[in-house]
C-alpha cells in the first residue's frame, strides 16, 4: 500500500511539473515574434550602422506587434511604417532606432517627446531612460498608448494629450527631445525647454519630405547636424491644420 501511494505521489508530481512547464513555456507566436525582432535588429538596424548597445538592446526587447492595431501583426517587423489610425503612424524600425541613437542619451536623461502615437518610441526611450515625458495631440491616440503603457508596466512614462508646439513647461528642462512629427521649423518653446548640452531630434521641412537633424544647445545656441532625409507626418494643431 506504501508503495502505491508512492506511486500515485509520484505520478501526481509528475503532472504537476508537466503542467507548469507548459503554463511557463513561451507560445508559438511569442517565440515567432522574438525571432522576427532578431532579425529586424540584426538586418534592418544594425547592419546599417546603428551600433549603440543600449538602443539595440531596447530594439530587441520591446515588442513592436503590441503597438500595432490586430490587421497589421503579420508586418510588425518589417522595413517600413504602419497605419495606426487617426492619420498617424508607427515609424520604420530603423527610423525609431536611429533617432534614438542620434540623442546620445545617458543613464540619467529626462527626455520628452512629442508625438506620442502608438507609444512604440516611448517605451523604447524608457528602456534606456529613467524618465519619459511624451505628449499626444490626437486625444483618443493618447489615451489608447497611455492605457497600453501602463498594461506594459512602463512606470516612468509620462504621456498627456495636448499641443507638442508648446513642449511641457512643467517638467522642463529636458536633457533630451524627440520630434516623431514635422513642423516647418523649429518650435521656439522646444528650443527653449532643451537643457544646456541637449540634444533634439527633429524631422523639419516644407516639402513633402523633411530633413531629420540633431540640435544641440552650446551656451544656449542650437547648433545644428543633419542626419538623413525623411518622410513624417505633419505637425498637427488642436483645430487640425498643421503646423
Amino acid at each position: 500500500m506504501r508503495h502505491a501511494n508512492a506511486y500515485i505521489i509520484s505520478l501526481s508530481l509528475c503532472a504537476f511539473f508537466v503542467v507548469r512547464v507548459f503554463a511557463c513555456s513561451p507560445s508559438p507566436d511569442s517565440l515567432q515574434f522574438a525571432q522576427q525582432r532578431e532579425h529586424m535588429v540584426k538586418t534592418q538596424i544594425e547592419s546599417r550602422g546603428v551600433l549603440d548597445k543600449r538602443v539595440l538592446q531596447a530594439m530587441r526587447k520591446v515588442e513592436r506587434h503590441r503597438f500595432l492595431p490586430a490587421e497589421y501583426l503579420d508586418y510588425a517587423y518589417r522595413d517600413h511604417p504602419l497605419p495606426i489610425g487617426y492619420g498617424q503612424t508607427i515609424s520604420q524600425p530603423y527610423i525609431v532606432a536611429l533617432m534614438t541613437e542620434a540623442l546620445n542619451l545617458k543613464a540619467t536623461d529626462k527626455v520628452l517627446e512629442i508625438g506620442t502615437g502608438s507609444g512604440y518610441q516611448a517605451a523604447v526611450l524608457a528602456e534606456i531612460c529613467p524618465r519619459v515625458y511624451s505628449i499626444e495631440i490626437v486625444e483618443e491616440l493618447g489615451r489608447q498608448s497611455r492605457a497600453l503603457l501602463d498594461t506594459l508596466g512602463y512606470k516612468n512614462i509620462r504621456v498627456k494629450t495636448g499641443d507638442g508646439y508648446q513642449g511641457w513647461p512643467e517638467f522642463a528642462p529636458f536633457d533630451a527631445i524627440i520630434v516623431t512629427c514635422s513642423p516647418t521649423h523649429i518650435p521656439p518653446a522646444l528650443e527653449e525647454q532643451l537643457a544646456e548640452e541637449g540634444r533634439m531630434v527633429i524631422p523639419v521641412d516644407e516639402e513633402f519630405y523633411q530633413e531629420l537633424v540633431l540640435l544641440v544647445k552650446v551656451q544656449g545656441e542650437l547648433k545644428r547636424t543633419n542626419i538623413i532625409t525623411v518622410r513624417f507626418v505633419p505637425m498637427l494643431r488642436k483645430d487640425g491644420t498643421t503646423y
